[in-house]
């Protein structure tokens, strides 16, 4: 008795499947480059969304306020309503063949309800909570604090009851599974939010008991409508209905029992996000969020009387938020293989693509579209994939929709990582910044500072003329120094000494580390001290016309300020001439639940009197607000900066040439060690002494495009490249062994996505070249079933004899006994 409907695509539609899984070498074949091979199967786009067949009513009804959990292949939607009346059904929908069903079902299954929860663990679900009753009479309406469990393998339901205390009754709460328990934190018990914590051991039915947890550290204000989700062992919430409070904050829960505090809240700040780069999702209520790899992933919800469909990614290892761009062909038509074929091998991915450009007619499904904003929906992930189902759309209409999103899984980009290593490791400094009037010094590398810095550039070349003249002439200021081998300047150049007199050196580190990560530690938020540091960097931020650091340093200082320190920090930007920062201060003072608190303080006593006279008459008369239509300048970022610098702007500060079959490129030497381990090693080792490198991937020497396409990978990490550079590339990161195989995972992607019949002989030759056996089967497969188009390409002409010959035994083989009689016959 399962009631099924099915799905008009396969897994995997057409060409498309899993995106760039990580791939391993042999590194005990230290020539394994030479039996590179790619593997191809079917992908799914990444960041693509796809709508998947909705469910229909005569197997469950359209719903909101349900939820879903991921088990094996297959998706369980239970409760929820459907406008009208509370459901208690479980539905089932199979991802592998898109089908949906009623799940089997015995025993007792929980009361009709809403706003519970539900998690997966082991091969069980379980139900907590939630709100009960008869909405369309309006009668027996509770909240629950029941706990059922549904067996997968038997379709059993069972109520766990439980001895001792148990939370409070509530619905629309938080619920996760980690180490082995249920975690439920805050919700709504009929009267009033809570913030409260509860766990529970899966492990033993017969000895289970709640425990409440004791919470520390920045506890969310009591909140009800607002997803968890578990991520590098933390437990992440984001916004939700929170009374006036209501923020977009995001705050992380310590749950690893190895941290020295354990059960400790976090709020996550956003200082550090620069103004012009995305902020966090405004603040929302029944939405969701998912964890997937070092991500969380926030979709939908109610924000401010509109339903966004923007989807936001949260990275837990950078700290920074961004919206996720989804791919073109998220709305456009897809054609498909007969349902249930996998295009697994290359050559069936040939005859694909030979059947697309033949234009063989397939059925299609209907058109892929975006979900549209929603609340009250529910999401879970499978492999490398969202799932999000049902909602509450415009005019309170209930959704039965499902919807599938793929998530990429590329390694991250370590760009900001390699170059700060670079500053605290201090190895191949070739440049001292002699600083203040104590002399105190700080060693960094040219290549970095002038790319980012003009200011300090100039100053690097002053000091570099005054070198070479005091070198011709024996003698002079700024010359050569002994400097400890570790940090010396390698190769015959002497370490530069550059006097900043205008500069102290725990400000200027600051700014270094700006220069090299494009971000600043920021110390603790509010305490005088740490503002007033930070304060020093904005005034050498001025002073260096370093608008991007200026911004990060105003975000940060505005955010600390607090009573306790508004004074202090007033006072310093005063004496320093900051006067945007004066100018928060003030406003901050005569706050009207500020002013009082603030002069009844003893800093106040002591401060000065023109700055007294200021705030009091702030007070009597506030000025009128100005208000500018100017954008705001945030300057250059890292990647724009080295980006300029590789395509010129870094030619006077060469100290490296590589030779690639000959030709010089030069580079920096800096840069190459930094984002390289091969580099790294070489310089530090066995530097060559003509300052040559001979450039290539174990015994294959890349061209000259995919060469220029590696140095923008190490210089900004740019991904983009044509996918004849791709091939060539798909190896480096192994050989010049950079941080991670992000490299790699693009390169896969991009050969997979890219192959066309314009650009299939150059990827031809560059197969040839790395010996890449199955694309090189794969390119002649296309050339031979496209090749009137193939014929009238130019490339065609200028390769070597033994391609075309290679061509030429493919189109025979292509050939049939039939063919080839007739074509006898015409001779």
């Amino acid at each position: 008795g399962c009631n099924t409907t099915k799905c008009g695509i396969s897994q995997g539609v057409g060409i498309l499947s899993e995106v760039a899984p990580s791939v391993d070498f042999d590194h005990s074949c230290s020539d394994s480059v030479e039996y590179l091979t790619l593997n191809f199967g079917p992908f799914e786009t990444v960041h693509r969304w796809r709508r998947l067949p909705p469910c229909d009513e005569f197997v469950g009804a359209r719903r909101s306020k349900h939820t879903v959990v991921a088990y094996r292949d297959a998706i369980y939607v239970f409760g929820g309503d459907n406008g009208k009346n509370m459901l208690n059904d479980l539905l089932r929908f199979d991802v592998k063949d898109c089908s949906w069903c009623r799940a089997f079902t015995t025993g007792t299954p929980p009361a009709p309800r809403y706003h519970h929860s539900a998690v997966v663990y082991g091969s069980s679900m379980f139900v907590f909570g939630g709100y009960t009753g008869d909405i369309y009479s309006n009668s027996n309406l509770k909240n629950k604090n029941d706990l059922f469990e549904y067996k997968f393998a038997t379709g059993q339901w069972t109520e766990w009851k439980v001895e001792g205390s148990l939370p409070v009754a509530r619905s629309a709460h938080g619920a996760t599974v980690y180490s082995d328990k249920l975690w439920i934190f805050a919700g709504y018990d009929g009267n009033a939010r809570l913030n409260d914590m509860w766990t529970i051991s899966l492990q033993d039915r017969e000895h289970a008991c709640w425990e409440e947890i004791e919470q520390s550290g920045e506890i969310p204000p009591s909140c009800c409508n607002f997803p968890v989700a578990v991520c590098r062992d933390k437990m992440f919430v984001f916004s939700g209905q929170s009374g006036a409070k209501i923020t977009n904050n995001l705050f992380q829960f310590e749950l690893n029992v190895n941290k020295a505090i354990l059960n400790e809240w976090t709020r996550i700040p956003t200082e550090h996000l620069l103004r012009g780069s995305p902020p966090p999702p405004q603040r929302r209520y029944g939405h969701t969020m998912v964890a997937f790899d070092r991500h969380l992933y926030v979709f939908g919800g109610a924000a401010d009387n509109t339903l966004p469909n923007e989807l936001h990614s949260y990275d837990v290892d950078s700290q920074t938020w961004e919206v996720i761009q989804p791919s073109l062909d998220s709305e456009v038509c897809a054609q498909r293989v007969s349902t249930g074929h996998r295009v697994g091998s290359l050559v069936e991915f040939s005859l694909y693509c030979l059947n697309l450009s033949n234009n063989l007619r397939c059925p299609e499904v209907p058109r892929v579209e975006m979900p549209s904003g929603r609340l009250f929906h529910a999401a879970a992930v499978i492999q490398d994939a969202m799932y999000i189902f049902g909602g509450t759309v415009d005019n309170n209409v209930r959704s039965g929709e499902m919807y599938r999103f793929q998530f990429s899984c590329y390694p991250k980009c370590t760009l900001h990582e390699d170059y700060g290593k670079l500053f605290e490791n201090r190895q191949f400094c070739d440049v001292e910044f002699i600083l203040g009037e104590r002399e105190e010094r700080v060693l960094g590398h040219i290549a970095i500072v002038t790319a980012r810095c003009q200011w300090l550039r100039k100053k690097i070349l002053q000091a570099r003329d005054r070198q070479r003249q005091g070198g011709e002439e024996g003698a002079g200021a700024g010359g050569p120094r002994d400097i400890p081998g570790g940090t010396r300047a390698s190769g015959n150049q002497p370490m530069l000494e550059v006097h900043i007199r205008e500069a102290e050196a725990q400000p200027f580190e600051v700014l270094m580390q700006f220069l090299y990560t494009d971000k600043i530690q920021y110390p603790r938020r509010g305490h005088v001290q740490d503002v007033l540091l930070i304060m020093d960097v904005y005034k050498l931020a001025l002073s260096f016309k370093l608008s991007r650091l200026e911004q990060l340093c105003v975000q940060y200082i505005e955010a600390s300020v607090d009573l306790q320190n508004v004074l202090s920090v007033c006072e310093q930007a005063n004496k320093l001439q900051l006067d945007q920062l004066k100018e928060h201060c003030l406003n901050f003072v005569v706050k009207e639940t500020h002013f009082n608190q603030v002069i009844m303080t003893k800093e106040f006593e002591h401060l000065s009197t023109p700055l007294i006279v200021e705030i009091v008459r702030r007070k009597q008369q506030p000025p009128p607000r100005v208000y500018s239509d100017q954008p705001v300048d945030i300057g250059t970022s890292l990647v724009q900066d080295m980006k300029a610098y590789l395509e010129g702007g870094g030619l006077d500060f060469c100290d490296i040439v590589l030779l690639l079959d000959g030709h010089p490129r030069p580079a920096h030497k800096a840069i190459l060690a930094a984002r390289s381990s091969y580099f790294e090693a070489m310089f530090r080792s066995f530097m060559p002494e003509d300052g040559q490198v001979n450039i290539s991937i174990g015994e294959m020497v890349p061209s000259k495009q995919a060469f220029e396409s590696m140095l923008r990978y190490i210089y900004y990490g740019d991904v983009n490249m044509p996918p004849e550079d791709s091939l060539y590339l798909f190896a480096a990161p192994y050989y010049y062994g950079f941080s991670n195989n992000r490299l790699q995972a693009y390169c896969k992607q991009n050969l997979e996505m890219n192959v066309t019949v314009e650009n299939v002989l150059q990827i031809l030759e560059a197969a040839d070249k790395t010996q890449a056996w199955d694309m090189k089967k794969h390119c002649l497969h296309i050339i031979v079933h496209q090749f009137i188009k193939v014929s009238k390409l130019p490339n065609l002409r200028s390769l070597s004899q033994l391609l075309l010959l290679d061509i030429i035994e493919s189109l025979a083989s292509h050939i049939s006994d039939k063919q080839c009689a007739e074509m006898g016959s015409d001779i």
